[in-house]
């Protein structure tokens, strides 16, 4: 399984050049999990850098994985992640997902450079 972050996900929308790096898992959505977290930061950047129109055509895009909310079991690991590896909110709640499913954390977002089951590529 397969976890894009928000960074990821811009990265692929805006046609970026680290965009190839997330081609593999956003290719096979079967196997995307897409924590409810990154659709809400990437529908914020989008909406507000780009239009409405083209937020909500991301979030169709998004919703092509299998879409996680945030439950009670997956708050309370994403608050010891937090404080574990001194993560945001939105990163303690994707790392949480992405170990409750087995899932790699594909990412430009360096606070998740030094985590296992992560594929980090440095933002150009």
């Amino acid at each position: 399984m397969n976890i894009v972050d928000s960074s990821g996900w811009l990265a692929y929308f805006a046609d970026e050049i680290n965009a190839k790096h997330f081609m593999a898992p956003l290719s096979n959505p079967t196997m995307l999990v897409v924590p409810a977290i990154t659709i809400y930061e990437v529908f914020k950047v989008i909406l507000r850098e780009s239009s409405e129109n083209e937020a909500l055509q991301a979030v169709v895009a998004m919703q092509k994985g299998e879409v996680i909310d945030l439950n009670i079991s997956l708050a309370l690991a994403a608050a010891r992640l937090s404080l574990e590896h001194r993560l945001p909110m939105a990163d303690s709640i994707i790392l949480a997902t992405a170990q409750e499913f087995k899932a790699t954390i594909w990412t430009q977002d360096v606070d998740f450079k030094n985590i296992n089951k992560v594929k980090y590529f440095p933002k150009k």
